[in-house]
């Protein structure tokens, strides 16, 4: 099966990243991307290790409904999409999905403890991290960056 010129494209500009080409830049960016992504996956396992706590002590205080649901997918997307970030492969996906994890853990947090600078410290840092990998990609050490090789020469 062969991909249009225009679906290529998008692709590529999808998985292209348009940060700066200084290799220490690119490396300091992917540290970034490999230490939080190591680090969120603890937080997916903790979630399944004790998935009635976390019913009981957060999902029941933000109020969603199927507390059991959005905790499976709370963990399921702290595991995989940081799996995803530290290979570097689907980065802004992954990266934007855990943006909106940590969007929910702020708001745990204000409804929990309100203004208290402990606990909104770590998600508050997490989202920021997300929003600057979606919004920068991969980087050049990322299979994005292969990827995207791949589809501009089939393009050209």
């Amino acid at each position: 099966m062969t991909v249009a010129p225009s679906a290529r494209s998008r692709i590529s500009t999808i998985l292209h990243s348009d940060l700066s080409p200084n290799p220490f830049f690119q490396v300091a960016w992917l540290v970034v991307r490999v230490v939080v992504g190591f680090l969120m996956i603890h937080n997916g396992f903790s979630k399944l290790a004790d998935v009635p706590g976390f019913i009981e002590h957060v999902i029941n205080v933000i109020g969603l409904p199927f507390p059991t649901f959005f905790t499976y997918l709370a963990a399921y997307t702290e595991i995989g999409a940081s799996i995803l970030l530290i290979v570097g492969l689907l980065t802004r996906f992954s990266a934007l999905s855990l943006f909106f994890t940590m969007l929910v853990a702020v708001y745990f947090h204000l409804k929990d403890t309100g203004f208290q600078l402990a606990p909104l410290e770590t998600a508050s840092i997490y989202a920021l991290c997300y929003l600057a990998l979606a919004a920068g990609g991969g980087g050049n050490f990322s299979i994005d960056a292969l990827l995207a090789k791949t589809f501009d020469k089939k393009s050209a």
